[in-house]
């Protein structure tokens, strides 16, 4: 049996709280909510700690959706599960209902968190694509106050955000722009896996032209942002079958995947460009369909 070294247990009681252990306890102190993640690497000793911060008790001040004329705003102690059954969420932003419905399975999703998946920075993480094609910028707090960042400067690499020591992740906002949807597409190995390969897409219109895209990839290399070149590619022409293709080979020479037991390198960049079009495909579609403003 796998078991954690031992650690010393805190539990924080507010924002402020969990800054202050952190700040206080250094390098060695991690904060832990749904634990999905940091709980596999404590037992595997990939990762060596004295303390964990158990955030739980955060729910009430980082558990909310709310959402202004401009923009939405998302607690870093959103569940999973409250991600896929926000009905006004879903209306904006579709892509989260199509990730969140292929993340693990009801008991990761009924416990982990936006902010824990976002902090965890894993390649083949669906939350951070998905938040990296809506344009998503971070808020960070620390002892010294709040800083906000784009998913670009967020994501660092593999496993390493721009969460500073005695800092934590405390919200996520989108902005809001008229005449657009998303859509997520995802190929797995079984149902709740790791991405063989996936791709976000959201595209806005006007007049029956493409104003802006955005694409992000999942599980096809350490480089998570998005690839504006197919944004440049696609900017002011009508959605088409051969104008998705076009954006399908985009990405994938834009992505680095490599060759492992889910699929070779081929394989993978082949994937991207299938579900890149889909993705685009399925986003155009829903644009079309909207009976709202």
């Amino acid at each position: 049996m796998q078991v954690p070294a031992p650690v010393e247990y805190h539990r924080a009681s507010n924002v402020t709280d969990a800054v202050g252990l952190l700040d206080r306890l250094g390098d060695d102190a991690r904060v832990i909510a749904g634990g999905h993640s940091l709980l596999p690497m404590m037992k595997l000793r990939l990762a060596d700690l004295e303390h964990v911060i158990d955030i739980n008790d955060l729910s009430d001040d980082l558990g909310h959706i709310t959402f202004s004329e401009n923009e939405v705003r998302i607690g870093a102690m959103v569940r999973h599960r409250e991600l896929l059954e926000s009905t006004e969420l879903n209306r904006y932003f579709p892509i989260f209902g199509d990730a969140e419905r292929v993340i693990a399975d009801p008991v990761v999703r009924n416990r982990g968190t936006i902010g824990g998946s976002l902090c965890q920075a894993d390649p083949s993480e669906d939350l951070t694509a998905v938040c990296t094609t809506l344009d998503a910028s971070c808020l960070i707090r620390g002892q010294d106050g709040e800083r906000l960042v784009t998913m670009t400067d967020f994501y660092r690499g593999p496993y390493e955000t721009a969460v500073g020591q005695g800092e934590i992740l405390t919200e996520i906002r989108i902005p809001i722009r008229p005449h657009g949807s998303s859509s997520y597409s995802k190929v797995e190995r079984r149902a709740g896996d790791w991405a063989v390969a996936s791709s976000g897409a959201a595209v806005w219109m006007s007049d029956g032209v493409i104003d802006d895209v955005r694409v992000g990839l999942a599980a096809v290399g350490p480089n998570t942002t998005g690839i504006p070149a197919i944004g440049e590619a696609l900017q002011g022409a009508e959605p088409s079958e051969e104008l998705y293709a076009q954006a399908g080979r985009i990405a994938s020479e834009n992505c680095d995947p490599s060759t492992d037991a889910r699929g070779s390198a081929d394989y993978k960049r082949h994937l991207v460009g299938e579900l890149t079009r889909r993705s685009l495909r399925n986003s155009v579609e829903r644009i079309r369909a909207q009976t709202w403003s």
